[in-house]
């Protein structure tokens, strides 16, 4: 598994910070925050996230059969975690075994579309037009999410929940029925106020750009 930070846009190496600059550098980007090396699933995991900035939002229940297997986050000690990934792995109905991940991030962070295979921080030009594709329920409450046009092998589903961007990314694409039929429901694992038995399974491979 990788150790260094790498450009959450486009997975590309960075130049760190030094005595003329407090950021992180990319080539093709500029500054960026950092995508920190990936965390295997574990307890201790979940507890370092609970600092984040942004909710780590984790379907709950997950679908059956479905594990949590694995995190990722975009930040620094200076500027805290702007970014948060969990992964969930699992059968599909059809098509065998599937990946997810949700992604939660402030505007500009370019995370979830880095995942997505798009060029851009956001989810584009047209997002948002017409009646959403999909909806999880966040807090009680359904949250519109729009199937977004990105790289062939995925389907992505992106919406706002409290003031940041919200991201699915599921793999293979024929998969991303479990975005739109499950009925999935999100909890932040920042709470403190929950006692989740989570069943861990192997790091997932899609964070390991």
């Amino acid at each position: 598994m990788r150790a260094e930070p790498i450009c959450p846009r486009c997975f590309g190496p960075l130049r760190p910070p030094s005595a003329w600059s407090s950021a992180w550098r990319c080539g093709p980007h500029g500054d960026v925050l950092p995508l920190q090396s990936p965390k295997r699933p574990s307890q201790a995991a979940i507890e370092a996230l609970g600092n984040s900035r942004v909710p780590v939002w984790l379907p709950w229940p997950l679908p059956q059969g479905w594990l949590v297997t694995g995190f990722a986050e975009a930040g620094d000690e200076r500027s805290g975690v702007r970014g948060a990934v969990v992964a969930v792995s699992g059968p599909s109905l059809t098509h065998g075994p599937a990946d997810m991940l949700i992604i939660a991030e402030e505007p500009g962070v370019g995370l979830g579309a880095g995942f997505a295979g798009l060029a851009g921080t956001d989810p584009g030009e047209g997002f948002g037009e017409g009646p959403p594709h999909a909806k999880v329920e966040i807090m009680g409450h359904p949250t519109p999410m729009w199937c977004v046009d990105a790289a062939p092998d995925r389907a992505v589903y992106a919406g706002e929940a409290l003031g940041n961007w919200l991201w699915a990314v599921v793999w293979p694409g024929e998969a991303g029925y479990l975005v739109t039929l499950a009925e999935l429901s999100l909890r932040d694992l920042r709470e403190n106020d929950q006692t989740l038995d989570l069943p861990l399974g192997a790091f997932s491979p899609r964070l390991g750009n």
